[in-house]
């Protein structure tokens, strides 16, 4: 074990702070230390300064002189003095190094990097281990909302049964635009380029896999499973339409970008996707770039955490939460963290993460057919061989010669749906894919 690791610090003393990216959450923290620095102390017991930075951007009029400036982040892992390393570099290169190098000089890390986490996480948990030292991740889930203190520490004494997120912001806004404005997806994608909310190559927000590194964490936390991102299905929005958004308003619910997370016995599912959500709930208000994580535990029932999931105050915020846990754990002279960074001694190896095929739910299915008589006939005849029953039915008349005729079904094995939707885009008459959007009412 690294020496250093066990170092404790007098409480007249001050924690001394390496920043590792000083771009929108670097340089939210660094303010909001800077800002909050006084009231910080007081609820701490001693003081927290920033001594150096790494960045490539870095001008000196960004920062206070006595802080040490410079391009390479190696220069801050292994300054002696630096107790607490903030990485928000994002990647894995040079991330993944960068933090693996500062646990292994013996220093506590912050980190906001989801990929990071989702991907490598078990390898740089190992060697904070191997070091008694921290690595700290609240805010790479939903930015300033405490999600993963609330699971790991504020729900520990509850069997998790389930969870529900909007967990991108970018997707929300998306989504929000097109259900308000009856707006193209391609549209409100530029704008929220233009605006800053997706980046020049979006694909990681709208196609889910911003999504699913957060569920990852999210998951191993609750059921106390390995992390396994490689598991987690995932699906984007691109394919969703105004014409689905309005159906689904038809039918009393509303589309959203979810991540969702269900034990089932000695099963979990991991899947993100657009899911419809009855209006009355909560979850289906949030709006804009929002996030809000629902929680079911088998004691507490449903909490909604809700909130920015993103921006540099609000990430910022969660940053500076973890450090100064860490500060109160080295002020009080202890040689580890008191937590495990996932919540369990001890993790859950024997429960599977269950295909997509294997989940059972309810369905929206948006079928383009030609307008004669007898296809929804035909169409239900094939639902009803693979044991999927109808609940409500909707059969546009339009000006044209090729209708959607709209289906929700009760719930069915997405084993056999697929199999149906492969039959039903076989007939004659229907003359398109069939659009799918699986739908949950969180129930329980």
């Amino acid at each position: 074990m690294n020496s250093n690791s066990a170092k404790s610090i007098k409480p007249h003393q001050s924690i001394k702070i390496g920043i590792c990216g000083f771009g929108t959450v670097g340089g939210g923290s660094y303010n909001l230390l800077h800002n909050n620095g006084e009231e910080i102390t007081r609820r701490v017991g001693c003081a927290i300064d920033v001594i150096r930075i790494a960045s490539r951007s870095l001008t000196s009029s960004n920062v206070a002189s006595t802080v040490k400036a410079s391009k390479d982040p190696f220069d801050v892992v292994n300054d002696p003095d630096v107790d607490i390393v903030i990485e928000t570099l994002g990647g894995f290169d040079p991330a993944f190094e960068v933090v693996r190098q500062a646990l292994a000089n013996g220093k506590h890390v912050v980190t906001a990097n989801k990929a990071l986490i989702a991907e490598r996480g078990s390898e740089l948990f190992a060697v904070a281990e191997e070091n008694a030292v921290t690595l700290a991740f609240e805010s790479s889930v939903a930015g300033g909302i405490p999600i993963i203190k609330a699971l790991r520490e504020g729900l520990s004494a509850n069997n998790i049964d389930w969870l529900a997120g909007i967990i991108n912001g970018t997707g929300n806004f998306i989504l929000t635009e097109m259900a308000e404005k009856q707006r193209q997806f391609v549209d409100v994608l530029t704008e929220a380029q233009q605006l800053g909310y997706a980046e020049a190559d979006p694909t990681f927000d709208v196609e889910g896999i911003d999504a699913a590194h957060k569920l990852t964490i999210l998951a191993s936390i609750a059921f106390g499973i390995p992390l396994q991102f490689d598991k987690t299905y995932t699906e984007g929005i691109s394919r969703i339409t105004p014409e689905d958004i309005g159906f689904a308003r038809q039918l009393g619910y509303r589309v959203k970008h979810l991540g969702i997370a269900r034990r089932t016995g000695n099963a979990v599912e991991m899947r993100v996707h657009p899911t419809l959500i009855p209006q009355k709930r909560l979850l289906a208000r949030v709006d804009g770039v929002g996030n809000a994580v629902l929680v079911h535990g088998n004691a507490v029932g449903s909490t909604l955490y809700n909130g920015p999931g993103a921006g540099a105050d609000a990430t910022a915020s969660s940053v500076i939460a973890d450090v100064m846990d860490i500060a109160r754990q080295k002020l009080a002279g202890l040689s580890k963290p008191l937590l495990p960074a996932l919540g369990y001694l001890s993790m859950h190896d024997d429960l599977e993460v269950v295909s997509i095929e294997q989940i059972e739910t309810e369905y929206y299915l948006r079928i383009p057919v030609n307008d004669v008589v007898g296809v929804l006939a035909k169409i239900s005849s094939i639902l009803q061989g693979f044991d999927i029953s109808i609940d409500a039915v909707i059969q546009q008349e339009l000006d044209s010669t090729t209708v959607p005729i709209v289906i929700l079904t009760h719930k069915a094995l997405e084993e056999k749906l697929n199999l149906a939707i492969a039959a039903i885009e076989a007939l004659d008459d229907v003359s398109g894919e069939v659009m799918r959007i699986r739908v949950e009412s969180f129930d329980g």
